[in-house]
């Protein structure tokens, strides 16, 4: 379990890499100081696990369905990443729930600064903005952040100064992919009701057509 707050960016040092696997070794510092073989590494929003070790790098493995499912696909030597190790039961909870299950791969299509913020507009699968809400939390390249807007297959975030110099969304530019992953709880509140409304009769059509929505 993460929170979606960024803890370092890292750098990739090695890559190898066949059809649909990828090992990554990525040099870091925050994260080395109690990091154990098995830990959760979130890179890139992307729930890893830590197979060795040294005093300045950690290596992970990606499997095939991490590959197609993400835009680690992408990922080169000297790259920079997002890393948050897995939250502590007794820390802080500055972001929100995240998985480190990433749903999907959106793309950047407008950046524009206003005041002390940048605006960014990102291109989704309406399947996934229709799960999202105003003002609710969304994690994009392992970033917790706030969606300002939607509509079908895009929102738009803002960034504060801060998260543009702590993460690698700040360097990104349109056109760049990144990763998305809807808030956990909203998620899951929809497949229970989902569940629920194919063995009701009452479903959402007949309330509708009854004045109830």
């Amino acid at each position: 379990m993460f929170t979606g707050i960024i803890e370092e960016i890292g750098t990739v040092t090695h890559v190898e890499s066949g059809k649909e696997w990828i090992k990554l070794t990525i040099s870091a510092a925050r994260v080395m100081e109690d990091i154990h073989l098995g830990d959760s590494m979130a890179i890139n929003g992307i729930c890893l696990t830590v197979t060795s070790f040294t005093e300045s790098s950690f290596t992970v493995d990606i499997m095939p369905e991490t590959v197609r499912a993400t835009s680690l696909y992408g990922i080169a030597k000297n790259m920079l990443v997002n890393i948050e190790r897995a939250m502590h039961a007794n820390g802080r909870f500055g972001g929100h729930f995240v998985s480190g299950h990433v749903d999907g791969v959106g793309e950047i299509i407008r950046k524009e600064k206003q005041a002390n913020a940048i605006y960014y507009v990102i291109r989704m699968l309406p399947s996934l903005t229709e799960q999202c809400i105003h003002k609710g939390s969304i994690t994009i390249d392992g970033t917790s952040l706030t969606i300002f807007h939607i509509q079908e297959g895009e929102i738009t975030i803002s960034l504060i100064p801060h998260t543009v110099s702590h993460t690698i969304l700040g360097a990104k530019g349109v056109g760049k992919k990144v990763n998305i992953e809807i808030d956990m709880i909203g998620k899951y509140i929809r497949s229970a009701l989902c569940r629920e409304e194919k063995k009701s009769t009452i479903t959402s059509s007949f309330l509708e057509e009854h004045g109830f929505c």
